[in-house]
C-alpha cells in the first residue's frame, strides 16, 4: 500500500509512544530518563513495553527527584547524548525550575556559543482527568517566558506521532507539552505524516470570517466549533500556534489581515497568558487590520476544581467557543 495515501487510526497515547520508539530506534544516543518509564511503564502507560525492546540502558528510571535527573539530563546533553527526560506532570517541573531556567536554557548564551544542550523534556500537562489542584495545570506560559528554550505544544495526533523526533534535531533544549485529557481520543492520521516543522504554527482550517487561535487541548475543540459555526454560516479559520516560544507571529497576523477578528483560546489563566502575549502582538502589528476587539476565553482563575463538573466549567468547551465567536460576528 502507498503509504503517502494510506492511513492509520490510533490513540493520542498510542501516537506519542510511536514517537517515542521512532526516536530510539533511529538514534542509539537517544534514551528516555523519568520517574516509572520502565518497569511500570510510564504514569499514563506512554512508554509501556520500551524497556523490553530498547533494555535498562535505554528506558532508565530513576529516584523521586526532578532537580537531580533534569541536572543528569543536562549533563548528558553536554556530552553528546541526547535524552529525553519525562516530567511525569507539569507541576513537578517547579522542582527542576533551577535546572531548566538557570542551567538548560542559558549554557550556550554563558558558554559563548560553546556549549549546546540538545535534551527534550516532555511534561504531562492540563486539565481534565480530576486530578484536581496539584496536577491540573497548564503552565506552559512559565517556560515560554524563558529565552533560551523551544517550548511546543503537542495539540494533535500528527504532532504527538512526530513531533519529539523533530525536537531532538535541535541543538537546544525543548520542552514538550503533552495533554493528559487527550490520552485516550483516537484519530485518524496518515500512515506517513512527514516531517514536523517545530518552528510555525499551522492553519487547520481555512475561514475568512473570524480567526481562532489556540494550542493543546483547545485546537480540536475549536476545530469542532467551527464546524458547527458553519452550519450558521461562520467561517472559521482556525490557527493551532504549536510553537509557544517562539511564536510564529507571521501566520497569525496574516490570518487577521484575511479575517479582521481574532478569538483566542487558551486553558491557561488569562493574566500573564499566551493569550496576552498574542493580543498584544496584534495591537501592535495589525490594529488597522481589526474589525473588532481581540477577544480572549481562558480558563477561570481559581485552582483547579476536583469535580468533574466544576473542572468542564474552568476552562473553555465547544459551546463557550461558538457562542463567543456568535457574540463577535452577530454583536449579540
Amino acid at each position: 500500500m502507498d503509504n503517502s495515501t494510506s492511513t492509520i487510526t490510533l490513540t493520542y497515547r498510542e501516537a506519542l509512544k510511536q514517537g517515542l520508539r521512532d526516536a530510539l530506534q533511529n538514534d542509539e544516543n537517544v534514551f528516555l530518563m523519568g520517574e516509572d518509564v520502565g518497569r511500570y511503564g510510564g504514569a499514563f502507560a506512554v512508554s509501556k513495553g520500551l524497556l523490553q525492546e530498547f533494555g535498562a540502558d535505554r528506558i532508565m528510571d530513576v529516584p523521586l527527584s526532578e532537580a537531580g535527573f533534569v541536572g543528569a539530563g543536562i549533563g548528558a546533553a553536554m556530552a553528546g547524548m541526547k535524552p529525553i527526560i519525562e516530567v511525569m506532570t507539569v507541576n513537578f517541573s517547579l522542582l527542576a525550575m533551577d535546572q531548566i531556567v538557570n542551567n538548560a536554557a542559558t549554557l550556550l548564551h554563558m558558554s559563548g556559543g560553546q556549549i549546546h544542550v540538545p535534551m527534550v523534556i516532555r511534561m504531562g500537562c492540563g486539565i481534565g482527568r480530576q486530578l484536581a489542584a496539584q496536577h491540573s495545570h497548564s503552565w506552559e506560559p512559565f517556560y515560554a517566558h524563558i529565552p533560551g528554550l523551544i517550548v511546543l505544544s503537542v495539540g494533535t495526533h500528527e504532532d504527538a506521532r512526530g513531533m519529539l523526533r523533530a525536537a531532538l534535531q535541535s541543538p537546544d533544549p525543548v520542552l514538550l507539552f503533552e495533554y493528559t485529557l487527550m490520552l485516550n481520543l483516537e484519530k485518524e492520521i496518515a500512515a506517513d505524516i512527514g516531517f514536523i516543522d517545530i518552528l510555525k504554527a499551522k492553519v487547520l482550517r481555512e475561514g475568512s470570517a473570524i480567526t481562532i487561535i489556540t494550542y493543546g487541548t483547545g485546537v480540536y475543540k475549536s476545530l469542532e466549533a467551527a464546524t458547527e459555526l458553519a452550519l450558521v454560516g461562520i467561517d472559521a479559520e482556525v490557527i493551532d500556534l504549536r510553537v509557544l516560544r517562539p511564536l510564529d507571529e507571521r501566520t497569525f497576523l496574516e490570518s487577521v489581515a484575511k479575517t479582521h477578528r481574532v478569538l483566542i483560546v487558551e486553558d491557561a489563566w488569562r493574566s500573564v497568558s499566551i493569550s496576552s502575549e498574542i493580543s498584544a502582538r496584534i495591537m501592535e502589528k495589525a490594529f488597522y487590520d481589526l474589525d473588532a476587539p481581540v477577544q480572549r476565553l481562558c480558563g477561570v482563575e481559581v485552582p483547579i476544581p476536583y469535580p468533574a463538573h466544576l473542572e468542564e466549567a474552568a476552562i473553555p468547551q465547544k459551546n463557550d467557543i461558538v457562542n463567543a465567536v456568535k457574540k463577535m460576528i452577530r454583536h449579540d
